[in-house]
């Protein structure tokens, strides 16, 4: 076995715990509401969440070509060399994934891969080594733009959403719209791990795919390979099934106090919007939508917002690019520096230390099933488990 065969792998099962760590950071996006509301209890939701990302994985491969082909100039970079790059933009994304999740921030599983890709290919290639822009592709255009516009856009429909909403059935007893409204929100918050699924998933497939490009197994006009595609929505599925419960706390109880039909209308807003972008190949970011609908459906209400939690949401949004960008860079330097097979043994060695470091921290103060719901606290300034 070549030692470059053996980085491929190494790409590979790397992506793949990318994609774990995906399911579980971003399963809060579609069931936080059910679970807040009671309309999903949370072991159910989570099951039904990982089978439908697992069903939604197949349905388009618009995103992963997306990631595959509009990030990194392939011309430029060949062999082992590009695999590196991949590895160490995937170590950013992850180390940054598992950060966020420790302080139950829903910060972008997708922003922070591309962050470890672009800081990685910036170490290696310099600027002119990402697609920045150009058409309408490249880095500004398809991932910087739809991350600006998708929770305004999100906020806005979701709140006129939920303002008709509470009209509509003003006159209408609430033991009767609570029912009614639950029922919906399992349907909608369906959709959304429907679109999830159809959206991220593709995200590791691309990555895969580049690294699949770059060893000399396929071209990059070949056909999404069908394992590669399988094997991604496996991972999220699993990662997805087992819950990031600290992430489903903050945006269940901690940025609105949510009631059904608040739920209904911000899954309903998510789903559409993440499904849109799908079709059109635009890699937006899940968590950035469905939590800008969940604020739209407080403003809506004329609810209380907790904005000092949406203040640490947004601090995170915009720390996530630059941040998983120096982690895939430094990464890419040390790789770069030992040289060959133990460059990339070392970056890997850092990666485990660094996620088991993490667990252990989260440990202190355990978020799960049983006390996802609990009230929260209004002085929890770091993390989200209740006092």
């Amino acid at each position: 076995m070549s030692a470059e065969l053996v980085v491929l792998l190494i790409v590979i099962v790397t992506a793949l715990v990318f994609d774990f760590t995906n399911g579980f950071h971003d399963t809060a996006n579609a069931m936080a509401t059910s679970i807040a509301t009671g309309a999903l209890k949370p072991k159910t939701a989570v099951a039904i969440s990982g089978a439908l990302n697992l069903i939604g994985a197949f349905l388009s491969v618009a995103v992963a070509a997306t990631v595959a082909k509009g990030i990194v100039r392939l011309d430029e970079v060949h062999g082992q060399d590009l695999l590196v790059i991949v590895f160490a933009g995937l170590v950013g994304g992850i180390l940054w994934n598992l950060f966020t999740w420790l302080l139950g921030l829903p910060s972008s599983s997708s922003h922070a891969l591309f962050g470890g890709l672009i800081g990685a290919t910036l170490a290696a290639l310099g600027w002119n080594g990402v697609i920045w822009v150009s058409g309408t592709e490249g880095v500004l255009v398809k991932i910087v733009l739809p991350a600006v516009l998708a929770p305004v856009v999100a906020a806005l429909v979701a709140a006129i959403g939920t303002y008709l909403v509470y009209r509509i059935t003003r006159g209408v007893s609430q033991d009767k719209t609570d029912e009614g409204f639950r029922w919906g929100q399992i349907g909608s918050a369906s959709l959304v791990s429907l679109a999830h699924g159809t959206n991220d998933a593709q995200k590791t497939m691309g990555v895969i795919f580049l690294a699949l490009v770059a060893y000399g197994s396929i071209d990059a006009d070949d056909h999404m390979p069908l394992w590669v595609m399988a094997s991604c929505a496996f991972a999220i599925a699993l990662g997805t099934y087992l819950g990031g419960w600290r992430i489903i706390r903050t945006l269940g109880k901690g940025l609105v106090e949510i009631e059904s039909p608040q739920g209904l209308a911000a899954e309903s807003t998510s789903a559409a919007i993440i499904l849109t972008s799908a079709h059109f190949g635009l890699p937006l970011s899940t968590t950035q939508t469905a939590t800008g609908a969940i604020l739209g459906t407080g403003i809506g209400k004329g609810a209380e917002v907790r904005w000092g939690v949406m203040g640490r949401m947004v601090v995170a949004w915009m720390l996530t690019l630059p941040a998983a960008g120096v982690v895939g860079a430094i990464c890419w330097l040390v790789a770069h520096l030992i040289g060959g097979l133990a460059g990339v043994l070392v970056v890997f060695a850092i990666l485990v230390f660094g996620a088991l470091a993490i667990y252990v921290r989260s440990r202190r103060d355990p978020v799960d099933h049983h006390n996802v719901n609990e009230e929260w606290a209004s002085a929890e300034p770091e993390h989200p488990r209740p006092e």
